[in-house]
């Protein structure tokens, strides 16, 4: 128990594995945050003018699993201490998505030349929290162990209507043996502030998805004959969404490359 104190006691703002991450980012590296400062919750980006954020919220509010916010910033300010007493916006993020009437026109490293007065963030849960959980239980995570971004995928789900956003739900996937795959269920519905249980398991055809090989976000992932795919919402929804809205103006995180913050994935679990 005395290690154990001293060991957090060594532990500072200063020296957090995610405050490092972040500095590096701000720095300019450019990488994919799965496995970075493990323990951490990441999170994914939804940058509006404050005229929709209303409307916003209440499509988050109707797609709790795709949609889950952690964090949320006064209208016109980069800062959401409640995430990471230094955190900017506007910096620590490996690379943004800036949109203009619903196409992506830059994939800045810093989005400080776009930030604006009337922004509103919001921070959504990230499954890379849930994916600790399934490590931990020895689990294999594909993607991670290619070193690539989780592949993500456009469905045919329909989402929750409100005001301009309405759209299809995106999916994560991570193949899975099927008794695994089982105990993912059980370890991730524990997690519902980073998208919970999976949305589907098995042939990928019945939510819209053509070719497993061709994910509309983030890299390819072998599925060997004896797995299944599982799939869980995703963070990356906004993006669709804010692409069907044709928005004037909005900014995202690039998919795979998260906002780090200094939340602790164990407090996101539910029991």
């Amino acid at each position: 128990m005395t290690v154990l104190v001293a060991a957090q006691q060594t532990e500072t703002p200063d020296t957090l594995p995610s405050r490092k991450a972040r500095l590096a980012y701000r720095e300019g590296l450019v990488a994919s945050t799965a496995g970075a400062a493990p323990g951490f919750v990441q999170g994914n980006l939804a940058i509006l003018p404050a005229e929709y954020a209303g409307a916003f919220h209440r499509f988050c509010q109707l797609n709790p699993k795709p949609c889950p916010i952690i964090g949320m910033s006064d209208v016109g300010s980069p800062f959401i201490p409640s995430l990471g007493a230094d955190l900017d916006i506007r910096t620590d993020v490996p690379r943004y998505r800036v949109w203009r009437d619903g196409e992506v026109v830059d994939e800045p490293t810093d989005v400080k030349r776009y930030w604006r007065d009337d922004l509103v963030t919001f921070v959504l849960g990230c499954s890379f929290s849930f994916e600790e959980a399934l490590l931990d239980e020895g689990m294999p995570i594909r993607h991670i162990e290619h070193n690539v971004r989780v592949p993500m995928y456009r469905t045919n789900i329909a989402c929750g209507e409100a005001g301009p956003f309405a759209g299809p739900m995106v999916v994560s996937m991570r193949p899975f043996k099927p008794a695994d795959a089982i105990r993912a269920v059980q370890i991730t519905s524990r997690y519902p502030a980073v998208h919970g249980a999976p949305v589907h398991l098995g042939h990928p055809h019945l939510i819209g998805i053509k070719d497993i090989a061709k994910p509309d976000y983030g890299d390819p992932v072998p599925v060997a004959d004896d797995e299944i795919p599982v799939f869980w919402a995703c963070g990356v929804t906004p993006q669709s969404v804010i692409n069907a809205a044709k928005l004037p103006f909005a900014i995202t995180h690039s998919p795979g490359l998260m906002l780090v913050t200094d939340l602790k994935n164990r407090t996101m679990a539910v029991i």
